[in-house]
């Protein structure tokens, strides 16, 4: 009877114990300032290589994609930057699905994209013009190779190293393709969606330091802390940067 109870306890107390481990946070990023219209990329009908494709309509830049309505920012990237001692049990397991990136359109689809070090990313294009992918990272193999035309996972890539931040990919053929992968190897990282929000969930309870990345301006925040408590998600402040710090110049080549 005795030792029935202590185990009783023991489990409750240890199923106590394990929820109160960890939590949630959820934010957004806006910008404040007049928001620009899009930049023009690539006109209809432009004088530029394989324009029968790449010019057959017009293509606006998606280095800066700002909603106009909530003046949230999409494509930034919050990670944690040093994998934490603990993860989740729901997380442990690493995931090792294949991350789809086409070439449509003589664009980068999807442009930013976060993967594990344990996925690959396969690369396809849906576009009737062969194109050489290229990545940049900075401790993972560089990747140049040609993918023929209307090919469907012809190239699969995978970084086993995480990276401590977003590198380039993009297209020999045509300069002006480009997106964003960052490699990690922990479950802890989200890119901010249209209205700029963000939700990374299951972390461990304490100070935790986060990055905060997107392609223009570089490091929006390098070192940002966070106190991570047990139960509902802890939600920041928003985050607001002026239109300053993103802007920079995109231009076709």
């Amino acid at each position: 009877m005795h030792k029935s109870l202590l185990t009783l306890l023991l489990t409750v107390h240890c199923g106590i114990t394990i929820a109160d481990d960890w939590g949630s946070i959820r934010g957004q990023i806006v910008v404040e300032g007049e928001i620009p219209d899009r930049l023009l990329l690539i006109a209809k009908d432009a004088d530029i290589k394989d324009r029968e494709v790449c010019a057959a309509e017009d293509h606006f830049a998606e280095d800066l994609l700002i909603d106009k309505d909530s003046k949230g920012l999409a494509n930034v990237f919050v990670y944690l930057y040093k994998t934490p001692k603990k993860i989740h049990p729901d997380l442990v397991e690493p995931a090792t699905e294949s991350l789809p990136v086409t070439y449509r359109g003589c664009q980068l689809v999807p442009h930013c994209l976060i993967c594990r070090t344990t996925q690959r990313i396969g690369i396809s294009s849906d576009d009737p013009l062969a194109h050489n992918p290229h990545i940049y990272p900075l401790k993972n193999p560089m990747l140049g190779s040609g993918l023929a035309p209307k090919s469907k996972f012809k190239i699969e890539v995978q970084c086993k190293k995480a990276e401590s931040l977003p590198f380039k990919a993009s297209c020999d053929y045509h300069a002006w393709i480009s997106g964003y992968w960052l490699i990690v190897d922990h479950p802890y990282a989200a890119l901010t969606d249209k209205d700029g929000m963000f939700k990374i969930d299951k972390l461990p309870v304490g100070e935790h330091t986060f990055r905060i990345w997107h392609e223009r301006p570089g490091y929006l925040e390098k070192s940002f802390k966070i106190r991570v408590t047990a139960g509902d998600a802890v939600e920041l402040p928003t985050m607001k940067f002026d239109l300053t710090r993103l802007e920079k110049p995109t231009e076709a080549k």
